[in-house]
């Protein structure tokens, strides 16, 4: 899309330069022209720019081919770290510290935080990938919202924490 939008836009420029050379020739004095000169050069440029700016503005666009190719392709794989749909009474794992929220949204008040590790609740209702929740923090239990991302099933392995050290190379020429 991006290719025929700037192909669309060369070409209404182009377009505007040839018809510039053509007026310009046409409406002002040949001495003008017989060598380069600032005037000449403005009298193009600005005529370019005029002319082009008009063309793209009253021609139609081409039309939007990604939306046929997205609509044909195949549906997308689910990504794999993501829990499944929340079934009530079914047990899943928090990830990584948990909000949990009186609503749904970044912007809803935290209840508590979940802590890594934690076994929480489903109750089956979600809006999007914020699933409502049951959990027991410090003996006191909650009803809450939280972001599904951060719950694994138990037999997921994405919740596994690292507590070792990792070598990086970021320069392969540099020895090992």
């Amino acid at each position: 899309m991006a290719i025929l939008q700037s192909a669309h836009g060369a070409a209404a420029y182009a377009l505007a330069l040839v018809a510039t050379l053509i007026l310009a020739a046409h409406l002002t004095p040949r001495a003008w022209w017989r060598r380069l000169n600032a005037r000449a050069l403005i009298i193009v440029v600005a005529g370019t720019w005029a002319g082009g700016a008009l063309l793209l503005h009253y021609l139609p666009a081409p039309p939007a081919t990604t939306q046929v190719s997205a609509a044909l392709s195949p549906p997308a794989e689910p990504a794999p770290n993501l829990p499944a749909q929340p079934i009530a009474g079914i047990a899943f794992r928090v990830h990584g510290d948990l909000n949990l929220r009186a609503g749904t949204g970044i912007e809803a008040r935290r209840l508590v935080v979940v802590p890594a590790g934690a076994s929480v609740l489903p109750t089956g209702l979600r809006h999007g990938d914020w699933w409502q929740l049951r959990a027991t923090v410090d003996g006191h239990d909650y009803l809450g919202w939280a972001s599904s991302l951060w719950l694994r099933q138990d037999d997921e392995h994405g919740g596994r924490r690292f507590s070792g050290t990792v070598a990086l190379r970021t320069n392969p020429a540099l020895p090992r």
